[in-house]
């Protein structure tokens, strides 16, 4: 029988995304047993995959260069490239084994079937001849089982190197590469999972093992009880999978299921993005970080006592480095500050997160993004979390501005559509985004042709008046209130 992948293993081999996978399913282009496909229909339904992945010999690098004791262990391992390549060879021995042992056996099922009707034909002899003429071929190669093979191949490579890993009850899958532990991997997945030190000390990140190995790799001060130990109870950011895993943990499902927090942290970079735009990169410590989901904003606190609230404009998946758009505004104390003496290391209080602005995590359906001026900074955060996620087959972003500056992360978004085959980016001028009737004329003829607008779910944020316009153009095109996510909040 075919070997079985899972969907998230099996859109990590052909370099697509989960939801393009989805969709072949749900059009009958593609086979699925109990939310799993055969690598022969996958190849299939993919002909033109590209199945040569060098991605391994760069997870060897990294793991190599973060390993500890670097020097001993390059001493007495082979080089990545070595290894890599020793691996490739044993499973294509492997797989060339396994591959003969199929067909034979498929072969040796069809003599016996052939045999039988032989014994009953009215012409023993003509039977034993079409027998005979029939295995010359059967026992040849089978051409179109090579990239079947191949896709296997790099599949038990991929196991090699990675641990995919599915939690209870949602669901929700992620691979653990290298030497992240099992929360580090998760977050860069893009996924909320409950925690709050990521040091060990607070237990927060307690799962419980369903399924599968894990190996510890830090010291924990916070003590598992016997019973908790017994029953299978780990803390995710001091354990590593070493097989596939699955796992029972806490998730955070909405804005909800985030807890106020109050952390310092500290100025790493002010970049001018624009004549009015900058780009101000806070960094928390490692052991107290900003939980939050991609859209929420926070209030930022300076010493002095300036203070303001900004959207997120970084992804969730790296919770430790946090983004924000600074628009200079008139009488805006906080922005000034920004503008003019905030330097490297200052301190900086981050209080939230808070707002409700966050992605439907659960719906299948194709991504659509409206941004107005500086409103692109939360719809930024919503991108890139969708995209460490893979949770929707297609992605399209419309960001209104005025000219001269207004698009002052254009090249960005530009490098999201020429690396992305399901990203789609429209940029749109208007001289004036507090102009009801300018946003509406723009956003109408952007969206004349869009396909099934619908079949999609639509995140707008910008200024007041420019969301006005957009939700009454959107609801225009007939998309039901409930796909409908609107941040008014964002100048």
């Amino acid at each position: 029988m075919s070997q079985l992948l899972t969907l998230s293993r099996a859109a990590r081999l052909i370099g697509v995304r989960r939801g393009t996978l989805q969709g072949k399913i749900q059009s009958g282009e593609l086979a699925a047993f109990e939310g799993m496909v055969s690598a022969e229909d996958l190849q299939r339904a993919f002909p033109q995959a590209h199945l040569v992945d060098d991605s391994g010999l760069e997870r060897l690098e990294r793991i190599k260069d973060a390993a500890y004791a670097q020097r001993m262990r390059e001493r007495l391992m082979p080089s990545s490239e070595t290894l890599a390549a020793r691996l490739v060879a044993m499973s294509r021995e492997r797989e060339q084994v396994e591959a003969r042992f199929e067909h034979y056996r498929e072969v040796a099922n069809e003599v016996r079937v052939r045999l039988r009707d032989a014994s009953v034909s009215d012409s023993p002899r003509a039977a034993v001849e079409r027998l005979l003429a029939w295995l010359d071929g059967a026992l040849e190669p089978v051409a179109h089982k090579e990239n079947a093979r191949a896709l296997r191949m790099r599949e038990d490579f991929l196991r090699i190197m990675t641990a995919h890993v599915r939690i209870k009850p949602s669901g929700h899958e992620f691979f653990v590469d290298g030497n992240d532990n099992l929360l580090e991997a998760a977050l860069r997945a893009g996924l909320a999972l409950d925690y709050g030190c990521s040091a060990g000390s607070c237990g927060k990140c307690k799962a419980r093992v369903v399924s599968g190995e894990v190996q510890k790799t830090r010291h924990s001060d916070y003590v598992l009880s016997a019973a908790e130990k017994g029953a299978g109870v780990i803390l995710m950011c001091c354990n590593t999978a070493v097989l596939d895993l699955e796992i029972e943990a806490r998730e955070a499902h909405g804005a909800a299921d985030m807890p106020l927090q109050s952390i310092e942290s500290r100025v790493k970079t002010v970049n001018a993005i624009s004549e009015n735009v900058r780009l101000l990169h806070l960094q928390t410590s490692r052991s107290n970080r900003l939980r939050f989901l991609a859209g929420q904003s926070v209030r930022l606190e300076l010493a002095d006592g300036a203070w303001a609230n900004y959207p997120v404009a970084s992804c969730p998946c790296d919770d430790r480095n946090l983004h924000f758009h600074v628009q200079r505004m008139p009488g805006d104390g906080f922005a000034d500050r920004v503008f003019t003496d905030l330097a490297r290391e200052d301190t900086v209080r981050i209080i939230g997160p808070t707002g409700a602005f966050v992605l439907d995590e659960e719906s299948p359906r194709p991504l659509v993004f409206i941004a107005g001026e500086s409103g692109f900074a939360p719809i930024k955060s919503l991108i890139e979390h969708a995209m460490a996620l893979e949770v929707a087959e297609t992605l399209h972003l419309f960001w209104v501005a005025s000219p001269g500056g207004g698009h002052y992360l254009e090249n960005l978004c530009r490098s999201w559509g020429d690396a992305l085959d399901d990203f789609r980016y429209v940029s749109l001028q208007v001289d004036d985004c507090d102009s009801q009737v300018a946003v509406r004329d723009a956003l109408r003829q952007a969206l004349e042709n869009y396909p099934c607008a619908g079949d999609s779910d639509f995140y707008v944020s910008g200024p007041g008046p420019f969301t006005l316009a957009a939700e009454q153009v959107v609801l225009e095109k007939g998309v039901p209130r409930a796909q409908l996510f609107i941040d008014a909040g964002s100048a």
